[in-house]
């Protein structure tokens, strides 16, 4: 959808809008407000589905996902419904129906060309909702520096992604920086503590005993695939600076043949060569590479190296709980 077509959006906003396939959550306001504009009860599909005519979305941009999987439209499209009901714009009428209020329609009348979250900031229920009642501080402005606040573009679940993201991005990047620091023997205990949390190697001591061979600071060793140890595992990892390149990898792939094992996982902190994955693709063995950023990513998907800072539970509303018999 261009940018250009979106109704409502002023002339200044749509640039900013015009490399987005899905706008902004707050541009679903005004079409989500205008889908009731026959004064019809509306269940959640074919609100969607007027609300994506209006805004001449197409297949491709009603499929796109937030990170956690959601679609992105429908995730808008359910938080323009909930902003317009705390203004009391719009009302649930029954599970999964919806319909417009009377001072929906008042609204309507006025035909704004756009609704914001500043706009529904002259309904008091909407200031309750954002505010818990308080009045917001508006920003001094004169004719020589307007202040001009940004338009919020996500719902608060995107902000609350990517406020995740973030703080994982950061957290992966110091990790990665402690882990080129530790002692040859330390990224030994590192390595095996993470195999065991992602469920290989049996017990902590079984993992720990079959890995640890090399005395060249890196891991060579044999580890259980699964705990009853069906099926091995050869492991190497390297705390180098500098790319594992090819040869490196011919050299893994050769003591696969040694050790009679079909298997393989080599781990560095720093990456491959365009010709070391190139080879691992061509040759029968089965050997995941690990480069230094999908090191720490595991690291901190299984807990190794990380401690919990602060939990948010985030809750819904549960229907079926208030559906009586």
């Amino acid at each position: 959808m261009c940018a250009e077509t979106i109704p409502g959006v002023p002339r200044e906003r749509r640039r900013k809008l015009a490399d987005m396939a899905i706008p902004g959550f707050q541009n679903f306001f005004l079409p989500v407000l205008r889908a009731f504009a026959g004064d019809k009860e509306l269940r959640a599909q074919e609100l969607r589905t007027n609300v994506a005519a209006q805004m001449q979305l197409s297949q491709t941009d009603l499929q796109e996902r937030l990170a956690g999987g959601t679609l992105t439209f429908n995730s808008r499209v359910g938080w323009a419904k909930t902003y317009l009901d705390k203004a009391g714009l719009v009302r649930t009428v029954q599970k999964g129906t919806y319909a417009i209020t009377p001072a929906g329609r008042a609204l309507l009348e006025e035909a704004p060309t756009t609704i914001d979250q500043k706009f529904l900031r002259r309904y008091d229920s909407f200031r309750e909702f954002m505010l818990g009642g308080a009045e917001a501080d508006e920003p001094e402005t004169t004719s020589s520096s307007p202040a001009v606040a940004p338009v919020e573009t996500r719902t608060p679940n995107e902000q609350l992604e990517e406020g995740y993201r973030q703080l994982r991005k950061q957290a992966e990047h110091e990790l990665l920086q402690r882990v080129m620091n530790v002692t040859p023997r330390f990224f030994e205990e590192l390595v095996v503590e993470l195999l065991v949390n992602m469920g290989y190697g049996g017990s902590r001591d079984d993992a720990g005993k079959a890995i640890g061979r090399s005395g060249d600071g890196g891991i060579d060793g044999l580890i259980k695939e699964d705990p009853l140890g069906l099926d091995a595992v050869y492991v190497q990892a390297k705390r180098w600076q500098n790319n594992v390149g090819r040869p490196e990898i011919q050299a893994f792939a050769g003591s696969l043949e040694g050790e009679r094992a079909r298997k393989g996982v080599f781990i560095t902190t720093s990456g491959f060569t365009e010709g070391a994955r190139e080879y691992v693709g061509k040759i029968d063995k089965r050997i995941v590479l690990i480069d230094g950023p999908q090191l720490v990513s595991l690291m901190f998907e299984h807990g190794i190296g990380v401690t919990p800072a602060i939990t948010y539970v985030v809750k819904r509303v549960d229907g079926d709980y208030f559906d009586e018999e």
